[in-house]
């Protein structure tokens, strides 16, 4: 599972992203400023760096020449600045790519694959039991033979696996699918997605083992 570092103060940005990023299967860590960026750096392995280039505590460009002095590791800039001189800059300083705010989270998503691929650095496989899904070719298999999953049953697989343990309520599994469909998904909805998701991906859909039913409260996957 790739690991995301996102160096951004504007909180609401942080929460959304990663909560969006982990339900596609990757693992975020948040710092808000450049010494902790640069701090935290120092400390840990990522496989990528989402960096803003205007931080309260210093800017983006400065933590950008740290990374590269002292790492491969790629570096994407999220700008509300859009003029050239930023955007040539991040680029000069070896930036791989920039995204400019407001910016779409499928946008940023695609970005992202894009820059782990070329950097060699796309290892996103998930694994549980037979099932592999990698999230770089949005590829699903099932004992080697690949299984063909419609967008929605996809992002649904995605959240039980990125919460593997949990159990998630059928509330908190319509607020992650309803935007993938472009409309409101109701409660019957997502129980045909469930009963389709199990038929594909079930050894015995109608006693599941990967994706559990617990009564009265919603559904896990995994220990």
């Amino acid at each position: 599972m790739p690991k995301i570092l996102i160096v951004e103060d504007d909180k609401s940005i942080v929460t959304n992203l990663t909560e969006y990023l982990c339900n596609e299967g990757f693992e975020i860590d948040s710092v808000a400023g450049q010494a902790e960026a640069i701090e935290r750096i120092s400390l840990n392995k990522y496989d990528l760096i989402l960096l803003d280039i205007s931080l309260r505590n210093g800017n983006g460009f400065a933590v950008c020449s740290a990374i590269k002095a002292n790492t491969d590791t790629p570096v994407i800039f999220l700008t509300a600045s859009d003029d050239e001189y930023s955007v040539v800059t991040g680029l000069d300083m070896g930036a791989d790519d920039y995204v400019t705010k407001p910016f779409r989270p499928r946008e940023l998503l695609s970005r992202i694959r894009n820059v782990l691929r070329r950097n060699g650095k796309a290892g996103t496989v998930i694994e549980l039991d037979n099932i592999c899904v990698d999230t770089v070719k949005g590829i699903v298999t099932k004992n080697g033979k690949e299984v063909f999953l419609s967008a929605l049953e996809y992002r649904l697989l995605l959240v039980f696996l990125s919460n593997k343990g949990a159990i998630l309520s059928r509330n908190r599994l319509l607020e992650e699918i309803w935007n993938i469909a472009g409309e409101f998904v109701n409660d019957n909805t997502l129980t045909v997605y469930i009963k389709r998701l199990r038929d594909k991906i079930e050894d015995d859909p109608q006693n599941p083992t990967v994706i559990k039913t617990v009564r009265g409260l919603g559904y896990k996957v995994g220990e």
